[in-house]
């Protein structure tokens, strides 16, 4: 009876690794390991200018107690896409009044802009001060009667908690309709409200847990700021059970190829190079009309990725075996 152990294992890892490829692109990054418990955020104090060109500007500071161990710095993750909603986050910049080292590293990946503040090869201890600016477009969205913004000033990234927070909303008008939740998406807690003034409100939430944020909504009169028109992109992930049959399908077969006679190897290349085609024509179509930001995976990328993995299973099982 033929050993066919060895002809399996070749495809098996080929299709693993384009499997692994293919959900890390389609799925949501995991959680990094949490902070110990003994980190905290002392103070998180941002800024939010409603500017009359209809960008909001934004200054975070944010005081962070790190552990005796030592971190490279911080890493502050901007939501820059809600469901088909997506926003241009920008000009991003950083500093520390308490010398800490402050270069910038941003990453756009799925739904998040991840900013990264710090060094590194250089280790940071105890309480250190960031400031981290950056401006956000396509952020309002116009109404019939009015123009809004409902943006979390501090996000649900954070995996510390968050002992004082305090949020300013300025705007080139009068306030009159400005409120703020705190919480978990979607909670009901109301920020205390302090230091109304015309142009500008704050508030203040303390005793933040982890993953909890501020969501503040703006309610604006109508061209008191130029809106931008909003920008919609089709989420990463946008096969449906077609495509997603076809890929599963697809990693089942590459096991059998072992077992029988495999195709010829041009056949295994033909298959590779239409679905490379497929993957490409599919990811063509999303940059060319959104950027390479908002590459996304729908039935004909899921069919690409199918042909790929069959195709290259095909190239390993039909190999000459090594003696």
């Amino acid at each position: 009876m033929p050993d066919v152990r060895g002809r399996v294992r070749g495809p098996a890892i080929t299709a693993g690794v384009l499997l692994l490829t293919t959900l890390v692109l389609a799925l949501p990054a995991s959680a990094a390991a949490g902070p110990a418990p003994s980190e905290i955020i002392p103070t998180y104090d941002v800024v939010l200018t409603l500017g009359g060109d209809g960008v909001l500007y934004v200054r975070e500071t944010i005081t962070y107690d790190f552990d005796r161990s030592g971190e490279h710095g911080i890493v502050r993750r901007v939501r820059f896409r809600h469901g088909d909603r997506v926003y241009d986050v920008r000009d991003v910049r950083a500093g520390s009044s308490t010398g800490a080292p402050s270069r910038v590293r941003t990453t756009r990946f799925l739904n998040d802009v991840q900013i990264s503040v710090g060094d590194r090869r250089r280790e940071v201890r105890g309480r250190q001060a960031y400031v981290i600016e950056y401006a956000v477009a396509w952020a309002f969205t116009p109404r019939a009667d009015h123009d809004e913004l409902v943006w979390d000033a501090i996000g649900t990234g954070w995996s510390v908690p968050i002992a004082n927070a305090a949020v300013r909303v300025e705007a080139p008008v009068p306030l009159r309709r400005a409120t703020c939740r705190a919480g978990v998406p979607g909670a009901t807690t109301r920020c205390l409200r302090d230091r109304d003034g015309p142009y500008a409100v704050d508030f203040l939430q303390g005793a933040l847990a982890p993953h909890e944020g501020m969501t503040i909504k703006v309610r604006l009169p109508k061209h008191a700021v130029a809106v931008q028109p909003p920008r919609y992109v089709p989420p990463h992930w946008t096969g449906g059970w077609p495509g997603t049959a076809l890929l599963a399908l697809s990693v089942a077969v590459v096991p059998l190829l072992a077992r029988r006679p495999a195709p010829r190897r041009a056949a295994g290349a033909g298959l590779a190079a239409a679905g490379l085609l497929l993957v490409a024509a599919d990811a063509g179509d999303d940059i060319a009309a959104h950027g390479a930001w908002a590459f996304s995976l729908g039935d004909r990328c899921l069919a690409g990725l199918a042909l790929m993995i069959v195709g290259a299973g095909i190239l390993c099982a039909d190999r000459p075996r090594m003696v």
